[in-house]
């Protein structure tokens, strides 16, 4: 899955449970042809974590439904071959939103059982009983019930979109089941452990296309001007991986060198939009395929384009049929940025990296979801080095870490392996721990092991695994058995335990042509650095380090401390590469020496110094002097990676003096110069042919200096606003959305009611939904509101007015928390139900009004303790930027009187 922002989930993110099947030799075929599979009388791992009793397993399903898409109810029959082990006279399996009509098992003597049906609705079970204890054996369970369609992302949803020819609104229906939500669409043993093979049928609109996991098998027509469609039965799964779509779709599909099908499925109309996800999809499954060592094994993959939006995720891994949002699949000339259509290509890298990693080999519960999410991760951006080598996107890695340690440092972050108990536990569990940390920490293991050696390790945990679950330490077996010795225990220190190692470099000496470094291993922290390093945590760190004559150095330091010998004379960068998953705290001196060389350093290793010193400096390890110092030092010609992230952080610095116009003015004035360079040689308009990082830093810079006041950058986005009256294309091309959101921050009210219209009247879903979204960015209060209010209707679009609310709460946080907290039962239904717990904490997010602190802890103290975890979150947050912001502000204040 793919978080609904690219690298974080900001805005959004009952009891579940788990029997666990152990793997089942034989059990290997892709295409299993058997209606119902033999039994493997294989007894269940009472080692793994569930709620449902451990007393049954499912084996096959058949399933029937029938959507009323215009009603959003629908009918449906299930089928389930299984497994009893335990004499009992009641089967429990997950079930919720669904009301049966009834139900009966059949054992081998044929002869029907009836039994009745008890739903729990906090449990999410439906019991099914029978008169009498039930014998040990095999049973087919059979039931009739009927469902909802929801207008969010959850189980069978429906989704409401312009035409792209005639502008009518038209729906589409899809599903979305993970984590816990295959059981709002069937009842079934809804946990990951329980593999088991599907046969799905669905009767739709004769034209309509509906699309599955595999190829469709068989079509009948029905009465009604309607058809029967059966898909061909799939391979052996977990349930949260079974997709269905319908709708006045189409398909752009080709043969893969991997003999596979593949196709885009969209919204009729969309044509050539899809070519560059097309393009890219072949080449991606022959990549993996080799690079795993196993052929993707199902006859197709489509990827799914849905209108709208999710405040959870952006896209899905269902296996056959990934789901993706619009706004970052097709590729629209009209609205596309570069940064989008990279976007793009990453996200399906990951979602095609699941079909090994999370479809064919998948966690056995959720604790070790990582497994999945990290890995996808850290695929993407391989995959993306090996095609695009051009978009450098081994430097999104720092971006990457960045926001997993933004987690990391707080005592309400997790390990990246941790407890799962609940529905809640679940939803909250897809943050940057799992994905980024996740993706930081398997980057290391592998600089550690070795490409060659970590690659061998993959290639044996995804041949002896495929088909079944697996757990962490599966897959460091597997690594170490392929030669990487030692590296368990280190994997143990950095996915068992939460945390950031913080290495601090203390004496440097050069004597007899050799430099000599000490380092100290203690924790970095946000809220608790003081008395952190006496709890004495401790990891075992491997580190990389390059003098300056570009001699490496490479040491595991463990114990808490080790010294470094490198050859020559000259500053010492720690973490060379930037591979490792630790900050590191430089003496004075050894900081300014690294200060002097920092034009002549990598790109990666500039990103990742200026990563370190900011945040050490915003914790209070060192003052912000010596941050502020290295943004200095950044070349005015450097990387454009390098420069969109100095833009960023001016653009931060200006935000901390909202009260304080003349120091607002001297940052602005630094922020200017630092880009000036790099802003005349782009220049407003792209260039055919220029290199993508061009493209995308231009963006970036116009964003920078927009935000910082530009007065230039600022006239220039409302005199192309203004083209729009006489020419409706003025602003199409990759700026479009870029020129459109400078213009809703300093909106005028004419402006604002200006770009409602435009997103009233747009006929592309994306486009419609940045639109209106950006009503929610203004910085007037006035029309901040009247986006709330906006919010709360029709117009925008079920799942777009959530993320107008989160757009407001980005100047105006205790507007937007005032507002939810107002009409929350209508803002809950704005919202999927596996994000409603951590959004009005994510709304709360950017505030510094020290009251806030008190609301949320008002809001928070009644709620359950796994839904108030993103409130405890927040609240960290908040606490420390309450003590830490009045000394940021005193420090950059002081530096720029000194410059």
């Amino acid at each position: 899955m793919t978080l609904s922002t690219r690298h974080f989930l900001v805005a959004a993110v009952s009891s579940l449970g788990l029997a666990a099947c152990a793997a089942q030799p034989g059990v290997e075929s892709p295409r299993p042809t058997a209606t119902t599979p033999a039994l493997t009388g294989a007894p269940l791992d009472t080692s793994v974590p569930s709620q449902l009793p451990r007393i049954a397993r499912p084996v096959h399903y058949d399933i029937s439904v029938v959507p009323d898409a215009k009603a959003l109810t629908f009918t449906g029959e299930a089928g389930i071959d299984l497994e009893l082990y335990a004499p009992s006279a009641t089967l429990t399996l997950n079930a919720l939103d669904l009301t049966f009509a009834g139900a009966s098992l059949t054992g081998a003597d044929g002869k029907a059982i009836p039994l009745t049906v008890a739903t729990d609705a906090a449990a999410q079970t439906a019991s099914f009983t029978a008169a009498e204890p039930l014998a040990p054996g095999k049973y087919r369970l059979t039931a009739s019930y009927t469902g909802t369609i929801n207008t969010q992302a959850n189980g069978l949803f429906a989704l409401d979109y312009p035409d792209k020819a005639t502008g009518n609104e038209v729906r589409g229906l899809f599903t979305q089941f993970e984590a816990p939500d295959a059981r709002r669409f069937v009842p079934s043993f809804d946990e990951p452990s329980y593999k088991a093979t599907f046969t799905l049928s669905a009767t739709v609109p004769e034209g309509d296309l509906a699309v599955s996991n595999m190829p469709v098998a068989s079509e009948a027509p029905v009465q009604g001007g309607k058809k029967k469609v059966t898909f061909e039965i799939s391979p052996k799964m977990s349930s949260y991986l079974l997709f269905f779509a319908t709708g006045n779709f189409e398909r752009l599909a080709a043969k893969s060198e991997s003999g596979a099908e593949v196709g885009i499925v969209s919204p009729k109309g969309s044509g050539e939009q899809a070519r560059f996800a097309l393009d890219s999809l072949g080449p991606l499954l022959g990549y993996y395929s080799d690079y795993f060592g196993q052929p993707y094994p199902l006859p197709k993959l489509d990827n799914v384009a849905g209108p709208g939006q999710s405040q959870f995720f952006g896209a899905m891994e269902n296996w056959g049929a990934i789901f993706t949002f619009e706004r970052i699949l097709l590729d629209d000339p009209k609205i596309t940025s570069e940064a989008t259509r990279q976007q793009i290509y990453t996200t399906q890298a990951h979602e095609v990296a699941h079909q090994w990693f999370g479809d064919l080999v998948t966690m056995a519960w959720w604790d070790d979801l990582w497994l999945n999410e990290g890995f996808a991760s850290w695929m993407e951006t391989k995959a993306s080095d090996h095609f695009h080598p051009d978009w450098q996107p081994l430097l999104d890695r720092v971006g990457g870490r960045e926001g997993a340690m933004a987690l990391d440092a707080f005592a309400t972050t997790h390990p990246i392996v941790q407890t799962i108990r609940t529905v809640e536990d679940t939803n909250q569990a897809f943050d940057a721990i799992t994905y980024q940390k996740g993706e930081a920490v398997i980057t290391m293991l592998e600089a550690y092991a070795g490409e060659n050696v970590w690659r061998g390790g993959l290639r044996s945990y995804m041949a002896k695994h495929k088909y079944a679950n697996t757990r962490t330490d599966d897959l460091w077996n597997a690594v170490e058995a392929a030669g990487a010795k030692g590296l368990t225990a280190i994997a143990h220190d950095f996915t068992s335990q939460a945390g950031i190692p913080l290495l601090r470099v203390g004496g440097v000496t050069c004597a007899g042509g050799n430099t000599t470094v000490q380092l100290t291993q203690g924790e970095f922290a946000r809220d608790r650095k003081d008395s952190i390093d006496a709890q004495g945590r401790r990891w075992q760190v491997p580190v990389l380090a390059r003098s300056g004559n570009g001699a490496i150095a490479r040491q595991v330091i463990a114990g808490g401390m080790g010294t470094l010998t490198l050859p020559g004379c000259g500053p010492v960068l720690i973490n060379a590469g930037q591979a490792g998953y630790y900050r590191t705290l430089y003496s004075p001196a050894a900081l300014q020496a690294l200060r002097g060389d920092f034009a002549k350093l990598a790109p990666i290793d500039q990103l990742g110094l200026l990563g370190d010193n900011f945040a050490l400096a915003y914790a209070g390890y060192q003052p912000m002097g010596a941050a502020l110092d290295l943004l200095a030092a950044a070349p005015s010609d450097a990387n454009p990676k390098l420069l969109g992230d100095v833009a960023g952080r001016y653009a931060a610095l200006y935000g901390y003096f909202d009260d304080q116009p003349a120091v607002r003015k001297q940052i602005a004035a630094r922020g200017t110069a630092a880009l000036a360079r790099a802003m005349q040689r782009l220049g407003f308009d792209a260039r055919a042919g220029e290199p993508a990082l061009d493209s995308i830093l231009r963006s970036e810079l116009l964003g920078a200096l927009g935000t910082l006041g530009d007065a230039k950058v600022l006239a220039e986005a409302r005199r192309r606003f203004a083209l729009l009256d006489g020419n409706p294309a003025a602003l199409d091309g990759p700026l479009k959305s870029r020129w459109l959101d400078i213009v809703a921050a300093n909106a005028s009210d004419a402006e604002w009611t200006k770009l409602r219209a435009l997103a009233k009247g747009s006929k592309s879903a994306v486009e419609r939904s940045a639109f209106y979204t950006f009503l929610g960015n203004a910085k007037d209060a006035t029309l901040a509101k009247r986006a709330l209010d906006l919010a709360l209707t029709d117009e925008p679009g079920k799942t777009v007015s959530a993320s107008i609310i989160g757009a407001v709460a980005r100047n105006h946080p205790e507007q937007a928390v005032d507002f939810a907290q107002a009409n929350q039962a209508a803002v809950d239904r704005l919202i999927d139900a596996s994000a409603r717990a951590r959004f009005l904490a994510g709304l709360a997010a950017s505030s510094n009004d020290p009251a806030m602190i008190a609301k949320l802890e008002r809001i928070a103290a009644p709620l359950p303790a796994d839904v108030r975890k993103p409130y405890d979150k927040t609240l960290a947050s908040l606490k420390e930027r309450s003590v830490s912001r009045p000394r940021i502000k005193g420090e950059i204040a002081g530096w720029l009187k000194t410059k």
